[in-house]
């Protein structure tokens, strides 16, 4: 099953002592390009790109963190510096004033606070919180990708039932420019009563038909939409190989177009394009 490109997930978690929220959304893209956007430690957010990475293979991928700390971190007293205020302040003040607590404690540095998050005790934590969001996220991508499958068989379908509709016509192609030629000529013989060799049409006959030959090309289109099918079907993670399979069946049918010379084919080929084209923007959205 194939994976879109475009999605979004996101999860919650809340205790006494933490409440994480993360969202991620996904775009489509050529290559993976991954942004976190979170107030977490180097080594917290190098987990979560890691994580994600681990489950998304391409295409723009933005991932918010939010962690709100509940947990009271605690105090510490910077004592050395404490005491150089105090002997400074002491010796500017004189001995008929002292120096109150409260004004030791005001000043910078002497309080330090203790922050409550470690990164061992929080990221067993987030690490679930983005997990959920990744599945969710996945749950999302499958359900569009599931639905973008079967629309592009559904197109391949048409394809098939379009180049088979050539592969009939073909042969008429030939006999139908045989007859106009024939009578071409019978009427210029009687015009001006000149003679033509048999082997003259024959042969004008056959470099016609050989320069609006496609069987070639329907063999090899058809040979495509068989690898296609078996691709989309088998092979997961597949939007850059099918990316190209969608060029060369392109390439065929611009071949067999080209070669038409035939009203009924140049219509099956413009259906074709049609299919194909609907094809190439899904395509462009798959992981």
């Amino acid at each position: 099953m194939q994976l879109s490109m475009t999605g979004h997930g996101q999860s919650r978690f809340h205790d006494d002592h933490h409440e994480i929220s993360v969202e991620i959304r996904t775009v489509n893209s050529r290559h993976l390009k991954l942004s976190v956007y979170a107030d977490l430690d180097v080594a917290l957010q190098s987990k979560v790109e890691s994580l994600v990475r681990s489950q998304v293979h391409r295409g723009t991928v933005t991932v918010r963190v939010n962690v709100k700390s509940f947990a009271a971190g605690g105090y510490e007293l910077n004592e050395p510096l404490i005491r150089s205020y105090w002997t400074r302040l002491s010796e500017i003040a004189g001995q008929g004033e002292s120096v109150s607590v409260e004004s030791l404690l005001s000043l910078p540095g002497v309080v330090i606070e203790k922050s409550a998050d470690d990164s061992r005790e929080l990221w067993p934590r987030l690490e679930k919180v983005v997990t959920e969001a990744i599945e969710n996220l996945q749950t999302m991508r499958k359900r569009e990708g599931e639905d973008m499958q079967q629309d592009m068989l559904a197109n391949l379908d048409l394809i098939e039932k379009r180049l088979n509709a050539i592969r009939k016509l073909a042969p008429s192609v030939s006999q139908s420019y045989s007859k106009r030629l024939t009578e071409r000529i019978n009427g210029l013989l009687e015009k001006y009563d000149i003679t033509v060799e048999a082997t003259d049409v024959i042969r004008e006959v056959g470099i016609f038909a050989e320069r609006v030959d496609n069987s070639e090309e329907t063999v090899r289109l058809g040979t495509h939409l068989t690898h296609f099918r078996e691709t989309i079907s088998d092979t997961p993670k597949a939007g850059r190989k099918l990316d190209f399979l969608v060029q060369e069946i392109l390439r065929e049918t611009n071949t067999i177009g080209s070669k038409a010379n035939d009203s009924g084919i140049a219509t099956e080929v413009v259906e074709i394009k049609t299919s194909i084209e609907r094809i190439r923007e899904m395509v462009q959205n798959i992981e």
